[in-house]
């Protein structure tokens, strides 16, 4: 371990009490390894729209300005004075970036695990990933097998686990086929992998001709289109096909979620051999797990009294279905970490790049199939 370096750097991001974003690239001591710890060399870590929440701090990018050098690059912006009220928790606190990455184990504490490590492959969870380096419990580590690269286990937690626990959680909760928004993204392809591979019935919604192409392509049965003007008509034969009344949105905002709500109605009316005043029997639940529609997500109430709206979050439904489990999905992931669970990016950049005016808006527009993925290790 005495090879080990003193500080690495680390991007941060801060919200100020007085309603400003500050982005930094700070020097940042390297933690030696305790038991059942290892220090692993990140060299790909994901920008996912989960990191961005965290790394913007729902900031106004139209009036973001570089402030640094370029041996000290630094980015601020200005927060809606409305909004600013909502992050006080984190006011004037220098926080870390990146919930999951890939890299290579440089030291490790003592015990077996960790040891077993030394010189391995990882992907990697838990923060702090847009650094150069990152002391962690090998709990947290994923091994990946042999001749596997970091920037193929970067993406091996947060989109691989996401995708398998909509499946885990249709199978929970007594459905038997589902409905995901924004299907052309890197979790939408895996997804329809998944569920190829298990014999699953999947309706994908996207909002462009050329992602349509694309699922098809990688074997979609089922895809419609939103900007085309028969699209509820097409999701409701989609689901009187599949039978899908559970649906995963990435969109949040919008009208999408009642959208799908309706479709769910009208197909499950059209199965039913009677009339009910209060809507049809059939149970039809609506998941939003992401935020790509910042704006309010509008119901209408219009699909009888059988249908829920709520959140999913990938961490707690981890610690739901226990360790046993959680580690059976996670060896999946490894084992299928270049065909089921491959992602694609559009642009490596470095710590400094990440910090680049254009690149920081070319980013967080969060283009479905233009995912960045930043390499620590890049000078």
């Amino acid at each position: 371990m005495s090879n080990l370096p003193a500080s690495g750097r680390q991007l941060r991001s801060c919200v100020t009490a007085t309603g400003e974003l500050q982005l930094t690239l700070v020097d940042v001591p390297v933690e030696a390894p305790g038991e059942g710890q290892v220090v692993v060399r990140v060299e790909a870590s994901p920008i996912n729209p989960s990191d961005l929440g965290l790394l913007l701090g729902l900031a106004d990018l139209d009036t973001a300005r570089s402030v640094g050098d370029d041996q000290s690059p630094a980015i601020v912006a200005d927060i809606p004075e409305q909004i600013l009220p909502h992050l006080g928790a984190r006011f004037d606190q220098s926080m870390p970036v990146g919930n999951e990455g890939g890299g290579v184990v440089v030291a490790a504490g003592s015990g077996g695990a960790a040891q077993a490590l030394l010189g391995k492959t990882v992907g990697i969870l838990g923060g702090a990933m847009y650094g150069e380096y990152r002391t962690l419990s090998v709990a947290q580590c994923l091994p990946m097998n042999e001749g596997v690269t970091p920037r193929e286990s970067a993406s091996c937690f947060v989109n691989p686990l996401t995708a398998l626990g909509m499946v885990e959680t249709m199978r929970q909760e007594g459905f038997k086929a589902l409905i995901h928004t924004a299907a052309a993204s890197n979790l939408g392809q895996m997804l329809q992998k998944i569920c190829l591979a298990d014999e699953v019935p999947l309706i994908n919604i996207v909002r462009k001709p050329e992602q349509a192409a694309l699922l098809r392509g990688i074997g979609a049965v089922h895809v419609c289109d939103s900007s085309e003007p028969n699209f509820a008509q097409d999701l409701k034969q989609a689901i009187l096909e599949t039978g899908a009344y559970l649906a995963f949105d990435a969109t949040g905002g919008g009208t999408l979620a009642n959208q799908i709500l309706q479709a769910m109605e009208a197909a499950a009316n059209e199965s039913e051999a009677e009339y009910s005043r209060y809507g049809s029997t059939q149970h039809k639940q609506v998941y939003i797990y992401g935020g790509l529609e910042r704006s309010a997500t509008t119901l209408t109430r219009s699909y009888g009294m059988q249908w829920g709206v709520g959140g999913w979050l990938l961490t707690p439904f981890l610690q739901k279905i226990g360790r046993e489990r959680a580690g059976e999905l996670r060896q999946r992931v490894a084992d299928e970490i270049r065909t089921t669970f491959a992602s694609d990016y559009a642009k490596e950049i470095s710590l400094t790049e990440a910090l680049d005016l254009d690149i920081l808006r070319a980013y967080a527009q969060q283009a479905t199939g233009q995912k960045y993925l930043i390499n620590p290790s890049l000078s």
